[in-house]
This record gives C-alpha cells, sequence and structure tokens, in this order.
C-alpha cells in the first residue's frame, strides 16, 4: 500500500510538472511528457546548473584526476566506447559503463538495479574504490573549501556544501539529458519518408517476428526491468549473477536490466559487460536465442531471421538515434 500511495504522489507531482510553463526539463519529440521524480527534488535551472558543474569536475575523485564525465561523455550519449569502466589510477571496472540518456524515466538504476533512485545512484561511482574513491565526508570539506561551491550551494540549496545537496543536484543534471525526435519519432508523428524501407521493415520486425518489444517497449524502449539472457553465463559458470547479488532470490541469477535502445548506434559495444562490439553481434546472439542456462528469461527464443532481416533490424535501430540534449 504504501509503494503505491508513493507512485501515486509521484505521478500528481510528475503530471504537475509536465502541465505547467516553469519546468526546465526541454523534453523532445518521441517521449512521453510525465517524468517521475520525487516531491522533494523537483527540478530548477539553478540545481540542473550546479548538478552539470559537479558532473564535469574532477573534484569529485579522491585524486581529483576523473569526474561522472569521464566515463559518461557527452559525444558518447553519456557513456563510453570501453566494455567495462575504467576509474581512478586506471582501476578496471566489472561492467559497462550505462548511457544516462533519458534516466529521468527510470524506475531502478545500475545494471543490477541496485539503487531505487537518481538520487541514491549519483552517489555509489563517487564512493565506488574502482571508479572515483572519495570519501563523503572529504568531499564535503573539500567542496565547502571552495568559496565558489559554497557560494552555489548557498543560493540553491540555502545551506553550505552537504551529501544531499550533491546527490539532489546531481540528478537534476541527469534528469535534463533526454534522447528523442529520431527518425522513427517523426515517422511516428506523420513524416512517412522518415523511415527508410529497411528501417520500416526492421520496425515491423522489432514488433513482431525478433520480439525484441518484448523487453525494449515504451518511449524509452526499456521495460526497466531484469532479464537473463545468458550473457553471463560461460563455460557452465556465471561470470557476474547480476540482480541475484541484490534480491539474493535464486531466480534473478544473470539477470541484467533492460537498457534503453535510444541512440543505442552510438553506444557500443553492449551488453552489461561489454562483450558484443557491434549491433549486429548483438542481433545474432539474440538470434541463436542468448546462451542458454538454468535461469535464462522466457522471452529468450531463437529468432530464425535471414541475414536481410538482420540488416532491416539493424537499420531501425540505427533510426532511434536523434538529438541528446540538455
Amino acid at each position: 500500500m504504501l509503494r503505491l500511495l508513493t507512485f501515486v504522489l509521484l505521478c500528481i507531482m510528475s503530471l504537475t510538472l509536465s502541465s505547467g510553463n516553469s519546468s526546465p526539463l526541454a523534453i523532445p519529440l518521441g517521449l512521453d511528457r510525465i517524468i517521475p521524480m520525487p516531491a522533494n527534488n523537483l527540478p530548477t535551472e539553478e540545481k540542473i546548473e550546479l548538478g552539470e558543474k559537479l558532473f564535469f569536475d574532477t573534484m569529485l575523485s579522491r585524486n581529483s584526476t576523473v569526474s561522472c564525465a569521464s566515463c559518461h561523455q557527452p559525444e558518447n550519449a553519456f557513456t563510453d566506447n570501453n566494455p567495462v569502466a575504467i576509474g581512478i589510477d586506471d582501476r578496471i571496472g566489472s561492467r559497462r559503463t550505462p548511457a544516462l540518456i533519458n534516466r529521468a524515466y527510470g524506475r531502478s538504476f545500475s545494471w543490477d538495479g541496485r539503487a531505487e533512485s537518481l538520487e541514491e545512484q549519483v552517489l555509489l561511482p563517487i564512493t565506488n574504490p574502482l571508479e572515483m574513491d572519495m570519501d563523503l565526508d572529504k568531499l564535503i570539506e573539500r567542496l565547502n573549501n571552495n568559496s565558489e561551491y559554497r557560494k552555489a550551494f548557498q543560493r540553491t540549496f540555502d545551506s553550505d556544501v552537504t551529501v544531499e545537496g550533491i546527490a539532489f543536484a546531481l540528478s537534476s543534471f541527469i534528469r535534463s539529458l533526454f534522447s528523442g525526435n529520431s527518425p522513427f519519432d517523426r515517422y511516428m508523428h506523420g513524416e512517412k519518408d522518415a523511415l527508410s524501407t529497411s528501417a520500416h521493415r526492421g520496425m515491423q520486425l522489432f514488433r513482431g517476428q525478433a520480439r525484441c518489444i518484448d523487453c525494449h517497449v515504451g518511449p524509452n524502449f526499456t521495460d526497466e526491468q531484469f532479464h537473463n539472457t545468458g550473457v553471463a553465463f560461460r563455460d557452465s559458470i556465471f561470470t557476474d549473477k547480476g540482480r541475484y547479488l541484490v534480491t539474493g532470490n535464486e531466480k534473478d541469477t544473470g539477470a541484467f536490466k533492460t537498457p534503453t535502445l535510444r541512440e543505442v548506434e552510438h553506444t557500443a559495444p553492449y551488453m552489461h559487460n561489454g562483450s558484443k562490439k557491434t549491433l549486429i553481434d548483438v542481433i545474432e546472439f539474440y538470434d541463436r536465442g542468448g546462451n542458454p542456462n538454468p535461469f535464462i528469461s522466457d522471452e529468450i527464443q531463437p529468432l530464425q531471421l535471414t541475414d536481410e532481416e538482420k540488416q532491416d533490424l539493424k537499420n531501425f535501430l540505427k533510426a532511434l538515434s536523434g538529438d541528446w540534449m540538455r
């Protein structure tokens, strides 16, 4: 009941925000106008600007060498081109850097859903020893010793730098990162020549035989759920237990969150471990039915696509690239 009431409250706040004229969020064509967000952290231009400054500042890492943008690069739809994240002192992470576009619509965060809100998520890389390796108390002290930041927090939150203020500002900035106005969006809004003939065939495959829409659904092309496709199953063992590490539920073994397909053309390599280098590699993986394992999702079945159909599907996926913006 509490979860239901919380959801209703968020929807009310989102609807109020989306119908007003004062929101600093510029939502492009193709995306939902209703954005779920916490009532205690509605966006303001001041919070977004402060969050953007923090996002690009290496002061957030222990030795001031990496920032959030070191992995979440704007030119790559706010991810990078490494198979897994590379953090402070070139420390190698275990999973791919997720793209941050359209995370305003997220319902859980990280590949395994360990964070339930953006406010929670944005602090995890800062303290992670393999990423920014920064103690939050030391970060507060560092930023409060910087007169520019101290003044910015006073203007934005009427207080000195706090952990909550950092989380609110960073999450507000990330909520302002959208991707839309793609050829697909323009096609759906009446521009019938926005999709090539091949991409149009690919759209039919996406919705039909290829069954992509079973998981990649809605304006953001993700169900925000967790699925085992077998990517982490090799040599009869799981190299990463995924969602199970959060829930402890055996059925979640090897399950990872469905990523958005927005800008997928620009976010290679793919999967939670960056193991697929190209879109065709991904399509081939699903065409053969993933990697069979004891917990593989029911949605994963061999597709038996022809080579032409695979190219059509790839061209449709490319048609989901549009404008990513702040």
